[in-house]
């Protein structure tokens, strides 16, 4: 008999605890970060909401383990980024987390396929967590199975961030972050990136973060919370669709 696991009940992803950033500009100090709390179930997606200069994108990069922060933690399925060494930093990064950038950053000597494999091989060894036919399943979704062989520079702007999305899922980590997806791209081509991101989150419970100054944007996802100034204003729960999962 399957039963339907409530979000309480789900372990959690990301949790940041009293995250503080400064960084140091000659002798002057800039805060980027004063205490954020947050937490990420799995199978959530939440966005971060904020203008820009508010601290969202300081945040994302803390949670991805591009930086450590000055005072504070975060957690990547149970793992203190900030008490652990730059080995297994990256190691998480590679084995838990995937990253949609607003500029793609594809490369342009590779096809399509090419920039999807070498992620897949780089980042899960070879070995990632998606089967064979849930890799094709993903590559259909997103539309790219008629692209596979084209160059980045062959691609329209929709198209290419489809192919990062495909290369940042391929694996299916733990977390996706995502970074302003749709700040390069026409109103269309956003509500299609949006769509599909909507969609992996539905249907294969991809857990995701995703930061963006658009209120648009941010409604596509289950839960929202507002930044200003490096701090959290609040969190609005804004429940698109029942995020469900069943065992047993």
């Amino acid at each position: 008999m399957s039963k339907t696991i409530g979000m309480s009940q789900r372990k959690d992803i990301v949790v940041t605890e009293n995250l503080q950033m400064v960084y140091r500009v000659g002798k002057v100090e800039v805060p980027a970060l004063r205490g954020v709390d947050m937490t990420v179930k799995e199978g959530e997606f939440f966005a971060v909401m904020g203008p820009s200069g508010c601290g969202k994108s300081t945040l994302l990069h803390l949670i991805g383990g591009l930086l450590t922060p000055t005072t504070g933690s975060v957690k990547i399925e149970g793992v203190d980024l900030a008490k652990v060494g730059d080995a297994k930093r990256t190691e998480v990064r590679r084995k838990k987390i995937g990253f949609v950038f607003q500029r793609f950053n594809l490369l342009p000597t590779l096809s399509a396929e090419g920039n999807i494999e070498l992620a897949r091989r780089i980042h899960g060894n070879g070995q990632g967590r998606g089967s064979d036919s849930t890799v094709r399943e993903i590559l259909e979704m997103l539309g790219l199975e008629g692209k596979l062989h084209h160059r980045p520079s062959e691609l329209s702007g929709g198209e290419q961030q489809r192919v990062a999305i495909a290369r940042a899922v391929i694996n299916r980590p733990a977390i996706l972050l995502a970074d302003e997806p749709t700040g390069n791209l026409d109103s269309e081509n956003s509500q299609m990136v949006l769509q599909m991101l909507q969609d992996l989150n539905q249907r294969y419970k991809q857990s995701i973060v995703m930061i963006t100054h658009d209120p648009e944007a941010a409604s596509v996802a289950s839960r929202m919370m507002e930044m200003r100034d490096g701090r959290v204003l609040n969190r609005v729960k804004n429940l698109v669709y029942p995020i469900e999962q069943t065992t047993g």
